[in-house]
């Protein structure tokens, strides 16, 4: 197949959600589809009977959630499809907004009693921000739940999506009688047998004709009649322009535990979605279809395998072909690297391969040469924008409980941070070391790899700190520079970039600092220029 014919039937993209949405059920029921797996393995009550297949850490397993990002892929239909589960608790977010950078497109998936919480507002807002093309996926309908028109509205004003139905319930919880599919012009019933693979679809092409008082009940068929006729009053039509400029959503309802209504979104998704899109990078604009390979790594993985302590680094390419065994440049190192087992996913199971494409995740073993946003081309100095850190939430010192392991504790720390589970800052007075993370369920997930990874083990003691902020090194020979230096002493640490970050115990002291140094800027990323 040719170069740009394997580019064409690419689609990579993310499955974002609050927890407990359903998001891991989704991506088994999408893989059930396309054949990659025989047998789903059911996530209920937090308590997973069989390991939902996205879900390979030990810690996910024990506690029922995602907390990191898996990349799995399979084929349906001729289209090749690349998904990234992202973790849904709010305590993993960077993960998530990392993996925002390496996807083309994004599905949406809500709770259908809960409707659109907390988590999937800031998720939506980094994808508008890029927009990013989303496709929206109620789920849980055979459970009760909010009218379908008031889920719109709220998805409408709340994530502030102007959206357009694909498909519609007829009824819902103990009513639910099935889907009538906009997209394709059919109704599939539901049975409630989720070891169905694939529901019975029936052609509906005339709502008014007796045949679907027949199939649905008289009373169900008048419901559905006046609501599609609502629906096409209210909604505007779907265009796929507008979708893939991020102005329009499409909405589709189901039940992913019962395996309902997922066909029609993989149908629709592998139809309308992007095929692997331009990115920016400092120097320029990349497209997928020049012939030179570039890609960047949004994620890093250590203890893959803990056998092997083997840490892999995540690429997304982003043009050209990536070739096994073909040298490389690390751009930001300036040297050539050679791979010659790189992996494509299958969640644990990882298969070696000679050629990957735009749109492609591939892993790369790593002895740490890798970091979070590098980049690897063919010779040519680009570096990919935006994969920046944010100012963490919450901070604690960290401390050895087991003197004779210092060093593994030192190695399993520094290859954490490497991954983007937390970040580390070094006090410059005394050199002790702070880590700080956007959650404090993170502190629990370092500890226990920690010890069942590395064979370590830490406590950690509270650090009242309010926020990082990075400081810009512009203007560091001045006085004022100086002075900041010298007084603000006990609140500056170094990142692992050997960045200045002041450590600010207040907001009020926050506040002071920058009216006493106002020529000093202070950044609560770690990405500014």
């Amino acid at each position: 197949m040719s170069f740009l014919k394997e580019i064409q039937r690419r689609r990579t993209f993310g499955i974002i959600s609050h927890p407990d949405a359903g998001k891991t059920t989704l991506t088994e029921k999408l893989l059930l589809f396309g054949g990659a797996i025989q047998e789903a393995g059911a996530v209920k009550s937090n308590k997973i009977k069989k390991g939902a297949t996205s879900d390979f850490m030990e810690i996910e397993r024990q506690r029922g959630i995602s907390v990191a990002t898996s990349v799995l892929a399979f084929e349906y239909n001729g289209i090749k499809v690349n998904i990234l589960d992202t973790p849904g608790h709010k305590d993993f977010a960077e993960d998530t907004f990392r993996t925002l950078t390496a996807v083309d497109s994004v599905i949406v998936v809500i709770d259908v009693a809960k409707g659109v919480e907390e988590q999937t507002e800031k998720l939506v807002e980094v994808c508008r921000m890029r927009n990013i093309p989303m496709i929206v996926f109620i789920n849980k309908l055979d459970r009760e739940g909010k009218d379908a028109f008031d889920l719109l509205d709220e998805v409408e004003q709340k994530l502030g999506l102007s959206v357009t139905p694909l498909s519609f319930p007829i009824g819902m919880g103990y009513d639910f009688k099935g889907i009538y599919n906009i997209w394709e012009k059919n109704i599939n019933l539901f049975s409630g047998d989720s070891r169905k693979n694939i529901e019975e679809t029936i052609n509906v092409s005339n709502l008014g004709s007796n045949e679907l008082d027949t199939l649905i009940g008289k009373e169900s068929a008048d419901n559905l009649r006046d609501n599609l006729e609502l629906v096409d009053g209210v909604y505007p039509k779907f265009d796929k322009e507008n979708y893939l400029n991020g102005n329009l959503q499409p909405v589709f309802f189901g039940s992913a535990l019962n395996n309902f209504g997922v066909r029609e979104l993989l149908d629709c998704f592998v139809e309308i979605a992007p095929k692997p899109r331009p990115k920016e990078s400092e120097e320029r604009l990349i497209k997928p279809d020049e012939e030179k390979f570039t890609g960047f790594v949004f994620k890093i993985h250590a203890n893959m395998d803990p056998n092997h302590r083997d840490r892999l680094a995540f690429i997304k390419i982003v043009s050209g072909k990536f070739e096994r065994n073909k040298p490389y440049l690390h751009v930001r190192n300036n040297k050539k690297m050679k791979f010659s087992s790189p992996n494509a996913f299958f969640a644990e199971k990882k298969e070696i391969v000679d050629i990957s494409y735009p749109g492609d995740i591939v892993g790369l073993h790593d002895t740490g040469n890798f970091k979070i946003g590098d980049t690897l081309t063919e010779g040519e100095q680009i570096n990919y924008r935006g994969i920046p850190s944010f100012s963490p939430e919450h901070f604690r010192y960290i401390n050895n409980a087991d003197p004779l392991k210092s060093k593994q504790l030192y190695k399993g720390i520094d290859q954490l941070m490497d991954e983007g589970v937390a970040q580390l800052f070094t006090l410059e007075l005394n050199g002790r070391k702070v880590i700080g993370t956007v959650g404090a369920l993170q502190y629990e997930v370092i500890q226990y790899r920690l010890e069942h990874e590395y064979g370590a083990k830490c406590t950690y003691e509270n650090l009242n700190v309010f926020k990082a902020c990075w400081v810009d090194p512009k203007g560091s020979q001045s006085e004022e520079y100086k002075e900041f230096v010298r007084v603000k002493q006990r609140f500056l640490a170094k990142d692992k970039q050997n960045q200045l970050v002041f450590l600010a115990d207040s907001s009020f002291s926050l506040q002071m600092t920058q009216q006493k140094y106002p020529n000093i800027k202070f950044h609560f990323t770690s990405e500014f220029n």
